[in-house]
């Protein structure tokens, strides 16, 4: 409950000068002087106790109790089912013989009045795991800017910059059951460096004892390129891809490069990209081996593995 900053009274206050006049013996005006109030509210508040209790003593609602100009309920019913219909303000207006503003009024009211979007139902989580793993292979790209020097995200000076510096690309790897990720960085994102990110990804997870069946990538031309079909062939993954204009079917990988960003590519102030891209390694086997993850009930991604004490220990070293 919100109280006026001026207010003279609280329920708390209301049932103290109620306890002066009844149980006191004050009469109402002494009990008006003390409290700052009109002997009238006195008297409203002791009649308002008498009839209800201490329930009487509380905030009312200043909504009246009935609204004959209030639009009716079947109108209503009607304006919100024409604009699910995407019909417009004017539109819905002129059909009802209604004025704009009331219309505006009341979609604002049910949360109609912005976005189209917001007309239809929203789309399902896509959440989805696959049993084990090996059986699925997330890839995908993130291109970072390189740099010779701190850039203004650091210093906070934009005259100085690393012109000429160019880019390197992140090629992400996860793992879709245990989310062990892989990384490494190339100068560009042709069919040639993905074919390398995907070998090398392939014996990261050899080395844990992974073997895919799977690998899942967007529609990018790396993607698509003869090159990475022949490899994939040759390895015996089956290549999937997602449809276009939709990273959630991707997911993982899309959630993957928003922490490596924010935990690893952003985290610090990093000399140049090459002191960056030295850091990578560290910062994966944190997040692998330690870092809790949230949809695995806050364990590290390694713990997915199932492996013994010797191999954790053999492995880790």
């Amino acid at each position: 409950m919100n109280i006026h900053k001026n207010a003279r009274l609280t329920p708390q206050g209301r049932a103290l000068l109620v306890q002066r006049v009844l149980e006191e013996g004050l009469r109402p005006t002494e009990a008006a002087q003390a409290a700052g109030v009109s002997p009238r509210t006195v008297y409203k508040w002791l009649a308002r106790f008498r009839d209800e209790g201490e329930v009487g003593l509380r905030d009312r609602s200043s909504r009246p109790h009935a609204s004959p100009r209030a639009t009716a309920e079947p109108v209503r019913a009607q304006i919100i089912e024409r604009r699910r219909q995407r019909q417009t303000y004017r539109q819905i207006a002129q059909a009802l013989n209604l004025g704009h503003s009331t219309v505006a009024r009341l979609l604002q009211r049910e949360g109609l009045n912005r976005r189209l979007g917001a007309l239809a139902p929203g789309r399902p989580d896509n959440r989805y795991e696959h049993a084990a793993p090996g059986d699925l292979l997330h890839l995908d790209i993130k291109k970072l800017g390189r740099f010779v020097r701190p850039g203004h995200r650091i210093t906070g000076e934009r005259q100085r910059k690393s012109r000429g510096a160019g880019w390197e690309y992140v090629h992400v790897a996860i793992d879709d059951h245990s989310r062990v990720a892989f990384s490494t960085i190339y100068p560009d994102e042709t069919g040639q460096s993905a074919c390398r990110a995907l070998l090398a990804a392939v014996r990261y997870y050899a080395h844990l004892g992974i073997h895919f069946k799977q690998v899942l990538t967007d529609n990018g031309a790396c993607y698509q390129s003869r090159r990475f079909a022949r490899l994939c062939q040759r390895l015996g993954l089956t290549h999937r891809r997602t449809r276009p204009y939709s990273p959630r079917t991707n997911g993982k990988a899309e959630r993957f490069i928003q922490t490596a960003l924010r935990e690893w590519a952003y985290a610090r102030a990093y000399a140049s990209s090459d002191q960056r891209e030295q850091h990578l390694s560290a910062w994966l086997h944190q997040y692998n081996w330690h870092r809790p993850h949230a949809s695995l009930d806050y364990q590290p991604p390694i713990s997915r593995l199932g492996f013994s004490v010797n191999n954790l220990m053999r492995l880790h070293s």
